[in-house]
């Protein structure tokens, strides 16, 4: 006999991943059967409230990756609404949200009936201490993995150290580069371009990534979201995992005058150049 979560996979369409738009750059990833939805990190509830209503769909599920506000923030105003399951950090303080969160470390699994996710928790600390990431396995609703990564790694970049070490981003990048290349990356943010724009400095002899330049311009012009990205397609074109590469070290080394003895250290000195490159 087939138990709840086995019926509902069985029996569902395949789900649907949407980036909705919040502020000025953030997306709201909402995960879909056709019927029922779940809600990574939604900082404003009023996005998210008139997308699910405009589909005809339920939030059954919340899904926290770090504390910060454009990413919790309308999380309170979404339980109003209804009290659905929320899954967060574990290593992280939410404040009035603490009594409805679900803490989750590295290890755990998700297990959401409808829609039907597994989804495996990561521990990848760097952007706050406490961060999480979501990894969902290919699967017979999702053809190919899927990945929601908060701030730890964008299109072409990876999230300010506002909190963690550059060691702890680098291992946790490191994580992210492990996983099967097809895996879908859900961005947190549409910072693409100006990832780009710096990414070109460092490896400004990359021709993959002067081809997704071409590409992620085109789709923005269009008003199109460049996410979501690959693992595989981030390793050959952003710098923060090619802190290895010895064209990017050399590269670093001459714009800085800097000796770049290791990754960590490659990786370290980009992080300071991304935070004061204009």
């Amino acid at each position: 006999m087939k138990s709840p979560l086995e019926h509902a996979r069985a029996s569902s369409a395949a789900l649907e991943y949407v980036p909705v738009p919040a502020f000025e750059d953030n997306y709201i990833w909402v995960v879909s059967d056709g019927r029922n939805a779940v809600a990574v990190d939604p900082g404003d509830a009023a996005p998210v409230r008139d997308y699910v209503a405009k589909r005809g769909w339920r939030l059954c599920a919340i899904l926290l990756t770090h504390h910060h506000n454009d990413h919790v923030g309308g999380v309170a105003d979404l339980l109003s609404d209804e009290r659905v399951p929320v899954y967060g950090p574990a290593g992280e303080a939410l404040g009035p949200l603490d009594p409805f969160v679900t803490r989750m470390r590295g290890g755990d699994t998700v297990r959401i009936e409808a829609p039907a996710l597994d989804l495996k928790v990561m521990d990848v600390p760097g952007h706050t201490r406490g961060h999480i990431a979501y990894f969902q396995a290919a699967g017979s609703l999702n053809a190919v993995p899927h990945l929601f990564c908060g701030d730890t790694l964008f299109a072409c970049g990876c999230g300010r150290l506002f909190e963690g070490t550059p060691a702890q981003m680098l291992a946790s990048l490191d994580s992210f580069a492990a996983l099967p290349g097809d895996t879908q990356v859900h961005c947190a943010h549409e910072y693409t371009l100006s990832n780009i724009r710096f990414a070109l400095v460092c490896d400004p002899d990359n021709a993959a990534l002067h081809d997704w330049s071409a590409k992620a311009s085109s789709l923005r012009e269009r008003g199109v979201p460049t996410l979501p990205t690959t693992i595989a397609h981030e390793r050959a074109v952003n710098p923060f995992l090619r802190a290895d590469d010895p064209a990017v070290q050399a590269t670093l080394a001459e714009a800085l005058h800097e000796t770049v003895p290791d990754r960590l250290a490659a990786f370290t000195l980009m992080r300071e150049w991304k935070n004061r490159f204009r």
